[in-house]
């Protein structure tokens, strides 16, 4: 027995030398929204301006307000009134611009997709957080195909596009374009430009424009962002269990995705993301090559941008690191293999 608790040891040493640390090791941890004044947070996303600050809103029946939660702590740290602005409907999603705003979107719709127009509403990110009244440009949206319920709504971190996700109806959701810059002072006419089979209640660009997530209440789909269209669907990403799944962003540096929930004291938990889910920018840091290569900025002119690799790709001589532990892993085999026959001859 002594000898195959030693081919059993053996193997687990040669399995953590295999595997190494986690794959999550530098995954954050997730976090608990404890106000109580949050009890149906229904969009989030992370602060360019605050590292390691998340914003988010209560759906609706809340009143103009955004909170700004510490990511390490759960504490709002700030709650931000928004003046200028008409009574919110169905506030669904934020997101955060690269001209340094935070966009609102109170673009859902309870009657099923009815109303003949929803609303945008934008203010600038604080410098300070406190709690603080600031005033808001409101945009109206109506979309070229009629009213859609929606409750996902995405800036692009390029181009500063803001894009919005129907909800599964009349056939099926899909994504829909908002005109190269907002006005204030008409109607913002939102045009589709690609199906999306799911049941959407939130999406998020990865900060450097390669990726796109689309949410529903139990699962995830990334896809490449290429020319300014979700070009390949790259498949399922994991999502947690909770109890109403419905908010979705990356953390600033592409690597992990943030989700949210609602009812009170949801908590938002951490999903890694590996291989073809990571953004461009993120494998670069990770392989050598340049941060941001083959960044996407939606005007076209970047069509290999999706794949991520170096022209060099795999020529490079070095073993791959699957293949490496491969080789370990059928290596540990044979040695419990071995010491379990020896064991068996003794006896």
């Amino acid at each position: 027995m002594r000898s195959l608790l030693c081919a059993a040891g053996a193997a687990g040493i040669l399995w953590a030398a295999a595997v190494g640390p986690a794959a999550a090791a530098d995954e954050p941890d997730g976090f608990t929204i404890g106000d109580s004044r949050i009890t149906e947070s229904s969009g989030l996303a992370a602060s360019r301006a605050h590292p390691g600050i998340y914003w988010t809103h209560n759906d609706s029946d809340d009143g103009p307000y955004v909170y700004a939660v510490d990511g390490r702590t759960g504490r709002t740290v700030a709650r931000i009134t928004l003046r200028g602005i008409g009574t919110p409907r169905d506030v669904e999603a934020v997101s955060v611009g690269p001209d340094g705003n935070v966009y609102v979107g109170d673009i859902g719709d309870n009657l099923g997709g009815t109303w003949d127009h929803v609303w945008i509403y934008r203010f600038p990110e604080p410098k300070r957080l406190r709690d603080a009244t600031v005033t808001a440009a409101q945009f109206t949206v109506k979309y070229a195909d009629g009213p859609r319920d929606a409750e996902a709504l995405m800036v692009h971190p390029r181009t500063g596009r803001v894009y919005i996700a129907s909800k599964k109806q009349d056939g099926g959701g899909a994504l829909y374009e908002g005109p190269r810059r907002l006005t204030a002072t008409g109607t913002n006419t939102f045009r589709k430009v690609a199906p999306i089979d799911l049941w959407v209640t939130d999406g998020a660009f990865s900060p450097d424009g390669t990726r796109l997530v689309m949410r529903s209440y139990f699962g995830a789909r990334m896809y490449h962002w290429r020319d300014g269209r979700p070009k390949d669907d790259i498949g399922s990403v994991g999502v947690p269990i909770q109890q109403q799944g419905e908010s979705v962003t990356f953390t600033p540096d592409g690597r992990t995705l943030m989700y949210g929930s609602e009812g009170g004291d949801s908590e938002v938990q951490p999903v890694g993301l590996s291989g073809e889910q990571l953004p461009d920018s993120a494998k670069g840091a990770g392989t050598g090559t340049a941060a941001g290569a083959g960044a996407d900025d939606g005007s076209g002119g970047n069509g290999a941008a999706g794949k991520g690799s170096s022209p060099d790709s795999g020529t490079s001589g070095a073993a791959e690191p699957g293949v490496v532990k491969g080789v370990l892993v059928l290596g540990l085999a044979a040695v419990v293999v071995l010491g379990a026959r020896r064991m068996l001859r003794r006896r």
